[in-house]
């Protein structure tokens, strides 16, 4: 069987084409699944460049789809020939976070083995369902940005129609979140430094775009577009950096989502502004496999389609992906296929 494994300290030099023996048959609750395809996030991408350090020869990516080939006894949820997704967080199947959510100790790809490989048996609670008629390499887009996404307009902010939306950037979670808000009948507001990714956000629907680099000071502009209200929902992925600018956006007793710290993981935030906006803060990471059940229900209702902005073949064009993510230049997703 075929894998890309990371040789330790890490580093996209040190991603090899790997033989490993075939994982066999499932056993009681497990399925063996072929997987086709993944999808690039950044936490993949600072385990892969050696920033968060795991085991070495460490099977990557978190985020695996593909077709169900066996089950073991006791499995009732799913039947070989169906088409799955991973979970990002396989121990937690439902309700508030708990201490192991807290770590990536069982995260697929960080300090449990990925799916970057041609077959897998895990428990069967390990996957969902994937959206009804959707490629492999769109399934793979859910298991982290997606379900993020999901979680942070719908589950946590409660997301209603005529509500705003501002959402940083154009990566994998904002173009994401960018097409749920418009199902929902929400506004949105995206912010990019490219006037071009701008436009093609505009395409998607979005109401509203800025350029944060020709407009630094994109919080009041997002005021002005609300006529002086701000976003009811901030979907952060900068953090320190840019949570200041993100403060200012917010509506009084509106909702910031922190997801993203690709500004650093320590910064000065206006705790006054903060305190005078009356607004919280929610950090969270991906969400749980019911909410995920949730958003796959949801993109079979809907027909939304994930933005896949390059397509790479083979196992063996992962670390040429990486580099691509690592430019900055994509729209959307990048996903590996195989």
């Amino acid at each position: 069987m075929k894998a890309i494994t990371l040789q330790a300290p890490g580093g996209l030099e040190n991603l090899q084409l790997t033989d490993l023996t075939d994982p066999g048959q499932p056993g009681t609750g497990e399925i063996r699944v072929a997987i086709h395809a993944t999808s690039l996030n950044f936490h993949d991408l600072l385990v892969a460049n050696g920033s968060i350090p795991t085991a070495d020869q460490r099977i990557m990516m978190a985020d695996g789809a593909g077709v169900v080939e066996a089950v073991g006894d006791g499995v009732t949820d799913f039947k070989p020939g169906d088409h799955v997704v991973s979970t990002f967080f396989p121990q937690w199947a439902d309700g508030l976070a708990f201490d192991s959510v807290g770590d990536f100790r069982q995260t697929p790809g960080d300090g449990a083995n990925g799916f970057a490989a041609e077959f897998v048996v895990r428990p069967s609670t390990h996957f969902t369902l994937a959206p009804e008629g959707w490629s492999h390499a769109e399934a793979a887009t859910i298991t982290t940005s997606g379900l993020t996404a999901w979680r942070a307009l719908v589950v946590d902010a409660g997301l209603k129609a005529g509500d705003t939306v501002l959402t940083l950037g154009t990566g994998g979670v904002s173009i994401t979140a960018l097409q749920i808000a418009k199902s929902m009948e929400a506004k949105v507001i995206i912010t990019s430094s490219s006037d071009e990714k701008l436009a093609r956000a505009s395409e998607l629907g979005a109401d509203h775009v800025i350029n944060y680099r020709t407009n630094p000071d994109w919080g009041k502009a997002v005021r002005e577009l609300t006529n002086g209200k701000g976003a009811d929902v901030v979907i952060e992925l900068g953090g320190p950096g840019t949570m200041a600018q993100s403060i200012e956006a917010v509506r009084v007793g509106g909702h910031i989502a922190l997801i993203g710290v690709l500004t650093g993981r320590e910064g000065v935030i206006p705790t006054s502004v903060l305190m005078a906006k009356q607004a919280r803060i929610q950090g969270l990471i991906v969400g749980n496999r019911r909410q995920q059940h949730d958003f796959v229900k949801a993109m079979n209702q809907t027909g939304i389609r994930p933005v896949i902005s390059d397509s790479f073949i083979g196992l063996n064009s992962l670390s040429e992906a990486f580099s691509h993510q690592s430019d900055g230049a994509h729209f959307g997703k990048i996903t590996v296929a195989w």
